[in-house]
């Protein structure tokens, strides 16, 4: 396979896997029809930081733990889900019409929530060992891995963000929508905890 067909098979993957709904994904949209696009920045920063030190730690050998030992690959899946549920779940009495100050969700939530993702731990085994051999030496997969997970996801996590914020100021009752979206993200959690 040319060079060229290794990194746009990796790109596509990376799009499809990232683009789609997930419990970061909805957590970026949950909290864009919260705070505002702007004041999610900081949450999607931390998601795409949080996925680049688990791109890294795959990288030195940690998907072995995660192939060989289940025990430890369900202690992260529980472990994640029940965060990503506290950190939906945290939101859902805010009266987003007054919220004015700034919101309780940061980089430091944001940077947790990829290590602890199940569906992260899955694209980034995938993308290792799919696409890692094929991409040459050692330290050009961890640049070119690393690298494409952490500019999709730029775009792909403040993409949701603003889908949530312009969701927010064009439905008429934002706290429905807020509540909804709160629901949506924990039933999605549940589910990839229970594949």
């Amino acid at each position: 396979m040319s060079d060229f067909t290794v990194l746009f098979s990796l790109w596509a993957f990376i799009i499809l896997m990232v683009g789609t709904p997930g419990p970061a994904n909805l957590l970026a949209m949950s909290a864009g029809s919260q705070f505002g696009f702007y004041k999610c920045l900081p949450f999607n920063f931390g998601l795409t930081l949080g996925k680049i030190l688990l791109n890294i730690a795959m990288g030195l050998g940690l998907g072995v733990l995660l192939v060989n030992f289940t025990t430890f690959q369900n202690v992260i899946k529980f472990i994640g889900a029940g965060y990503m549920i506290y950190l939906a779940l945290k939101s859902w009495n805010i009266n987003i019409k007054n919220n004015e100050g700034k919101p309780d969700i940061g980089w430091k939530q944001g940077i947790l929530v990829h290590p602890l993702n199940p569906k992260a731990w899955v694209m980034t085994l995938i993308a290792w060992t799919e696409f890692g051999p094929q991409l040459g030496s050692f330290t050009l997969q961890i640049i070119i891995i690393t690298c494409s997970f952490a500019i999709v996801q730029t775009f792909v996590h403040n993409l949701w963000s603003l889908l949530g914020a312009i969701l927010s100021r064009t439905l008429s009752n934002s706290v429905i929508l807020s509540r909804a979206l709160i629901l949506l993200t924990i039933v999605v959690i549940l589910w990839a905890v229970l594949i």
